[in-house]
């Protein structure tokens, strides 16, 4: 037989082009939901995040029955003026409750969630098993930063709420006196507070930055946790020398105790403004380098 007369199979129709399989927008984005939930979950559910936010709780329950006990005693009337005005009006428990736990328990809380939410999952190994699912490095990172967000977000929560029933129990709630000695009414008087107890929960936000850079930068939860709370104390350091005041407006703690603007007959917008823009700046810079540092690090080696 001849070459000639070899049948030819004819060719197959021509069909669609193979595409590789790639997950499409809406499952990319119904995985980083999924994501975000499970992080939230993660988060709020850890023991010993709730026993921090109950600890945190207990600041003001503590605070309020102090000052309850002494209000009759020589011990009226000591300590910062937030707290000598409790005795008058509950609202004031809010402020002082956060004005004590602000320089340090506050900062230490929100360290530890921080600084953990990298490195914690690099040293028990399940960050590997996180980049399987079809969420990019980028987006997970996000993931990580609100779940830091909001747990920061519900300790000043835990605080100020505590705060509210406890003071408005003990003490009762009426008109707010100002820091001038000028009354407002209940109803403006709750609206500052809440500013309040908000301004301090966006003032986190630069420490939560600097929490998550961090945490890409080790394994071992401890040292991004205690790098992360070492951050706010140098600032403090910094900020009450007045041989530095050059370097006082860029420093992260400069504005945490602008809250009294809400306090002043006139607030102070553009002070507030300017404490946000430096959280904001904060945020920015040690973001972009906790993003830089993850995704280009070798996590499945």
């Amino acid at each position: 037989m001849s070459p000639a007369d070899v049948a030819v199979p004819p060719a197959p129709p021509a069909g669609p082009a193979h595409r590789p399989l790639l997950p499409d927008a809406p499952a990319i984005r119904g995985a980083f939901l999924r994501l975000l939930r499970s992080e939230l979950r993660l988060v709020l559910g850890r023991r010993r995040n709730q026993a921090l936010l109950v600890g945190l709780s207990l600041v003001p329950l503590i605070l309020g029955l102090v000052v309850r006990l002494t209000q009759d005693s020589a011990l009226q009337g000591q300590g910062p003026g937030f707290i000598g005005e409790v005795t008058g009006n509950g609202l004031f428990l809010v402020v002082a409750a956060l004005f004590v736990c602000l320089p340090f328990l506050l900062p230490l809380c929100i360290a530890i969630a921080s600084g953990d939410a990298v490195a914690g999952e690099a040293q028990t190994g399940t960050l590997r098993y996180l980049l399987v699912v079809p969420v990019s490095r980028s987006r997970l990172l996000l993931v990580k930063a609100v779940g830091a967000l909001v747990f920061a977000a519900s300790c000043v929560a835990a605080i100020a709420v505590v705060a509210a029933v406890t003071g408005a129990a003990l003490f009762g709630v009426r008109p707010l006196t100002l820091l001038s000695g000028d009354t407002v009414p209940l109803s403006d008087g709750a609206l500052r507070v809440a500013g309040v107890a908000l301004y301090v929960g966006l003032s986190f936000i630069g420490l939560v930055a600097v929490g998550l850079f961090f945490s890409t930068l080790t394994e071992v939860p401890v040292a991004a946790m205690a790098a992360t709370v070492v951050v706010p104390v140098v600032s403090t350091v910094l900020d009450s020398l007045p041989q530095l005041d050059a370097i006082h407006p860029v420093l992260l703690t400069h504005h945490w105790f602008d809250f009294a603007e809400f306090l002043r007959v006139q607030v102070g917008w553009d002070v507030l403004a300017g404490g946000l823009a430096l959280q904001a700046g904060w945020a920015v810079v040690f973001g972009s380098l906790a993003w830089a540092r993850f995704t280009t690090a070798d996590i499945t080696s």
